[in-house]
């Protein structure tokens, strides 16, 4: 549908590379388990929050400007890691070889197909956000490096590596986010544990609401408050302010990897901000278009109505490039929900014979 574009996208950015995002995401069923083993219904990572229910793995590939290139349907069961090479095909046998920057989030590739595709004749450029927990190993060498500023409130150390250049990103605007959810979970969790210490429930009782307490603190908040229940049911606990500097430290830093060159800080850090539209198009299936839950039974059927939400995402996509050029600021969603107050339509058909043929049509919503 937006093979036209094809020629543009090698200027995007200022280089001659296509810029391509890969997400994944998944999507659930409420029915019973399948008996056949061809079903693609299966249990797995639910990025739903819906573990009791089977689902399928749908993968999202767009460009920089949210226009949507393909899409695929896995089991439900389907590793992140295992989808990438065949995606990698697919795009190549739709669109053609060319040189792409894949930029992926940090559970999509393996380190075997980083390095494949580092090997190959012509080597496939990529961009992928890495484990903060991977700074560790790079810490030393990454802080004898200065920091370069590439925007206000932005700065990057580079650091190449066997091949690879990592880069270090700090932002001020996303350390201000993730402080405050920080200390809105840490506040939250620690107000629960002083509920849970007056109360003096049993033990087994105290251990159950202690679970559900950590569950909803998540895993930062909990990590650095240390719990422990005697066996008498007394709970004690205690902040790790050691542990504490460290995440202050780490807040609103970003670690990536790629085999691009470091010319150009400012858009390796561009085109990994990129990822947000693959997140927007998979919050406007769910949403706007109300791609979940899924009712159908049978294979075809769930293709079919995967199908037809890709469509209906490539016109909302349509119309979205539409109205920047007429009504900058305006959404898809406000003009459907303007359409959708039209009660009755005066429609005039021309003729090849000269006539005009008009009548009236009413709109059912």
């Amino acid at each position: 549908m937006f093979a036209h574009l094809h020629e543009r996208w090698r200027d995007l950015f200022g280089v001659r590379y296509e810029v391509l995002l890969y997400d994944l995401t998944s999507t659930y069923f409420e029915c019973d388990v399948p008996d056949a083993e061809t079903d693609p219904r299966r249990f797995g990572y639910s990025r739903d929050k819906r573990g009791d229910c089977v689902q399928v793995v749908i993968a999202l590939v767009v460009t920089p400007e949210g226009l949507p290139l393909a899409y695929e349907m896995w089991p439900g069961n389907t590793a992140d890691k295992t989808t990438l090479r065949e995606m990698l095909a697919t795009i190549a046998r739709r669109y053609g070889e060319a040189e792409r920057i894949w930029v992926m989030d940090r559970g999509i590739p393996t380190e075997g197909i980083l390095a494949e595709l580092r090997r190959t004749e012509a080597p496939v450029r990529y961009l992928v956000g890495t484990p903060k927990g991977r700074l560790t190993r790079y810490e030393a060498a990454l802080a004898e490096l200065p920091w370069q500023q590439v925007r206000p409130e932005l700065w990057v150390k580079l650091l190449p590596s066997e091949g690879e250049l990592y880069v270090l990103a700090e932002s001020g605007a996303r350390t201000d986010k993730e402080r405050g959810m920080r200390r809105r979970q840490l506040k939250t969790y620690w107000k629960r544990l002083e509920e849970l210490k007056k109360q003096t429930p049993p033990r087994d009782t105290l251990l159950k609401k202690l679970g559900v307490a950590q569950d909803r603190a998540g895993r930062i908040a909990m990590g650095l408050v240390h719990v422990e229940v005697g066996e008498a049911g007394e709970l004690c606990y205690r902040l790790d302010r050691e542990k504490l500097r460290a995440v202050r430290q780490r807040e609103g830093r970003y670690l990536l990897r790629t085999n691009l060159t470091a010319d150009d800080p400012a858009l390796i850090w561009r085109c990994y901000m990129q990822l947000c539209h693959v997140e927007e198009a998979f919050r406007t299936l769910k949403g706007d278009l109300g791609v979940r839950p899924i009712f159908h039974q049978t294979p075809a059927r769930i293709e079919a109505h995967l199908f037809v939400a890709f469509l209906a995402y490539c016109l909302m996509t349509t119309l979205r490039q539409q109205l920047r050029g007429h009504a900058a600021g305006l959404m898809p969603r406000t003009v459907l929900e303007k359409l959708s107050t039209i009660q009755m339509l005066d429609v005039c058909v021309p003729t090849t014979d000269g006539r005009d043929i008009n009548g009236r049509v009413k709109l059912t919503h």
